[in-house]
């Protein structure tokens, strides 16, 4: 089985930023766990394949989440992003399909739709944040992100995103490369690289076919002017455990767990970001009150 990984790379002496990548089985692994139909699995897919390239560039704690709060069915998608390669994220409604649009592929801006916002926050650790926002431009996603990156960072970027979802509903093939003018980039070289993304195939189709992301980013930049930085591996990894659910629920406070004793026996948490459920029993909320007590006396 390939692995799932990104490569990231500078082209034209510098003028350029290109990372790609191929995200097939973190896609496979978010999809599963929330039990996506095809269309909603596309748009999710679409959303972590972001996810992975715009965290492509953080360090230590940072950290990129992205909201897309559309008018259409699915709802909102959001997905957390960080500097080690880990991706993780969700539709509000999963269950959402549409026959396919009129070019032949999935009817992404049906489910998402065409008015709305862009929502994205970039975390520093612990220091600050950066947030900004844009509106909802098509609901293809890729070219929203791309939107976005223009009008709110500034950085002149193309965003390609594709999933290819098989008959059977699983991920056939998924991935996504992102190309950033740098600082001092002429409008040459930018207009050189619009017409090149204009003809090229469809990323999905290329990795489907085989290509790996050095193949992807070689087929848009001439080999002769492209120099591979490094890759990372990435993968669908949630923060959430049993122990993190227990602190949740200690925030909770005495009451309400003497409530959820009452009226559930017991507890049952769901995790958003990757349908984890942690279950606790009676007596297990009884012991966590205990320490709560022991804790204020």
């Amino acid at each position: 089985m390939k692995k799932d990984y990104f490569v990231s790379a500078i082209a034209f002496n510098g003028k350029i930023r290109a990372i790609a990548t191929s995200t097939t089985h973190l896609v496979q692994e978010g999809c599963q766990r929330h039990q996506t139909l095809p269309t909603a699995s596309a748009a999710l897919g679409r959303t972590l394949t972001a996810g992975i390239l715009f965290a492509s560039n953080l360090k230590g704690e940072e950290k990129y989440t992205v909201r897309i709060a559309g008018d259409g069915p699915i709802g909102e998608i959001v997905i957390d992003a960080n500097a080690f390669g880990q991706v993780r994220g969700y539709v509000h409604n999963s269950q959402v399909h549409f026959p396919a649009n009129a070019k032949g592929k999935l009817d992404v801006a049906r489910a998402v739709g065409t008015k709305g916002l862009i929502s994205v926050v970039k975390s520093f650790g612990s220091e600050y944040n950066f947030t900004g926002q844009t509106p909802i431009i098509s609901g293809e996603i890729a070219e929203d992100l791309a939107s976005y990156l223009v009008n709110s960072e500034q950085i002149p970027s193309a965003l390609a995103l594709g999933v290819l979802v098989n008959p059977d509903g699983r991920i056939a093939a998924s991935g996504g490369y992102l190309i950033q003018a740098m600082p001092g980039c002429d409008d040459a070289t930018l207009t050189q690289m619009e017409e090149v993304i204009k003809l090229a195939k469809p990323i999905s189709t290329l990795l489907f076919e085989g290509k790996t992301p050095e193949d992807v980013l070689k087929t848009l930049i001439p080999e002769k002017d492209l120099v591979f930085l490094g890759t990372k591996d990435i993968s669908f990894r949630c923060r959430c455990s049993r122990e993190r659910t227990e602190s949740t629920l200690k925030l909770l406070g005495k009451d309400e767990l003497l409530d959820m004793i009452k009226v559930q026996h017991g507890a049952d948490v769901h995790c958003n970001f990757c349908s984890e459920h942690y279950q606790f029993t009676e007596e297990e909320l009884k012991n966590i009150i205990l320490q709560l007590d022991q804790k204020q006396h």
